[in-house]
């Protein structure tokens, strides 16, 4: 087993814990959905870190790509409605 995994596999975890923190406690929208991308984004690197490429491209394509797409279009979406 590399000596490296298990430091490697910390720090993502550590990173994805602040992200979640930064998504729970954020005063703004927006940046909500970008911190919760990101935990999905440190997600599918320590996938990858784990030896599942398949899992890792399935959650950085869905889980980090389509579902941060998906809410950020939502927000603009429902902001120029506000305006109207």
């Amino acid at each position: 087993m590399n000596m490296l995994l298990i430091p490697m596999a910390l720090v993502l975890a550590v990173a994805m814990i602040g992200s979640a923190a930064l998504a729970l406690f954020t005063s703004t929208r927006i940046t909500a959905v970008l911190a919760s991308g990101l935990v999905s984004l440190f997600a599918s690197v320590l996938f990858l870190l784990l030896a599942a490429p398949d899992v890792a491209m399935t959650e950085a394509a869905i889980g980090s790509g389509l579902t941060t797409f998906l809410f950020v279009f939502v927000l603009s979406r429902i902001r120029r409605e506000s305006d109207q």
